[in-house]
């Protein structure tokens, strides 16, 4: 046996997890396979935005897909909340959860939140905007 392999197993089978959410999260964020990019493909002359639904991803967006993320992690999704406030020129997407479940949005050495901080700021950037998300003590 070698020493740690549990925890080794456990972090990979964890890891795979949130992958496997947030890839399903951006499928359903962006429309992938849906019958409206078949559409897409049989209008050439149609103008793109840039992703499948055919219109800009907006805040409310956002917070849907961070909605969707963090209640697949959590093991109380029904105490998820989860509410876009304006700070100044920004927005922030506050995630309110029971304290038990703080560490799973967090992720082990922060991770996870690092995670779903870059792909909310990388889609908030498409749209000119600065969008932050929170954790709530």
């Amino acid at each position: 046996n070698i020493p740690g392999k549990a925890d080794y197993v456990q972090e990979a089978l964890f890891l795979r997890r949130i992958v496997t959410v947030v890839i399903k999260a951006l499928m359903k964020l962006f429309g992938a396979g849906s019958d409206k990019t078949e559409e897409k493909v049989a209008a050439p002359g149609r103008e793109s935005s840039g992703n499948a639904g055919g219109r800009p991803v907006s805040v409310k967006d956002l917070e849907g897909f961070v909605a969707y993320v963090v209640k697949a992690l959590v093991d109380s999704p029904e105490e998820v909340e989860v509410t876009t406030k304006e700070e100044g020129d920004d927005k922030v997407i506050w995630i309110t959860c029971r304290k038990e479940d703080t560490g799973k949005i967090i992720g082990k050495k922060g991770k996870t939140i690092i995670a779903l901080r870059a792909l909310v700021a990388g889609a908030a950037g498409r749209m000119q905007n600065r969008v932050k998300v929170e954790v709530a003590d």
